[in-house]
């Protein structure tokens, strides 16, 4: 199994974490999907969106994989009147990652991150690696320790499925 950047920080932090790898299917990366592979029910595995405010420039929002952003309620704590997701074109620039690896773990910038506090009722919540086909899974507090991210209600009830 492949030793991520996104581990790595965790080792050198004495943070205690599982890895756990899936099939990848280029044509659906919904964090739906990637719950069901790694055996977690979406409201555990947390999808990491790259965000960017009209004031503040660039944050991560970490919520649930069946939760939407609120963009609004991300707005307000941002301090930006407007956010919108980061185009996908940069994407990988700004953060180090693509499209379905994306993570606070590693990323190429500190940026600010906000989690919903849903994750504080889970005893185990898995986000990305920072590849696609791996995913961590490790106590909510410790990963909001490790990315200093601040705990807000930003999920907006559940994806309407298409």
């Amino acid at each position: 199994m492949v030793k991520t950047n996104a581990a790595r920080v965790l080792d050198r932090l004495g943070i205690k974490y599982e890895l756990r790898e899936y099939e990848v299917d280029p044509d659906d990366l919904s964090a739906e999907t990637v719950a069901t592979k790694v055996g977690l029910p979406p409201k555990q595995l947390f999808k990491t969106l790259a965000v960017r405010g009209d004031r503040n420039g660039i944050c991560l929002a970490v919520i649930p994989a069946n939760e939407e952003l609120d963009f609004k309620a991300l707005a307000r704590r941002t301090g930006d009147r407007k956010i919108d997701m980061l185009p996908l074109k940069e994407v990988q620039a700004a953060t180090g990652y693509i499209r379905g690896g994306v993570t606070a773990l590693a990323c190429k910038k500190d940026y600010p991150v906000y989690i919903d506090e849903l994750a504080q009722i889970c005893d185990v919540i898995s986000v990305s690696a920072g590849i696609r086909g791996l995913q961590i899974l490790l106590a909510p507090e410790d990963y909001i320790r490790a990315v200093n991210a601040s705990v807000v209600a930003i999920a907006k009830g559940e994806v309407s499925s298409h």
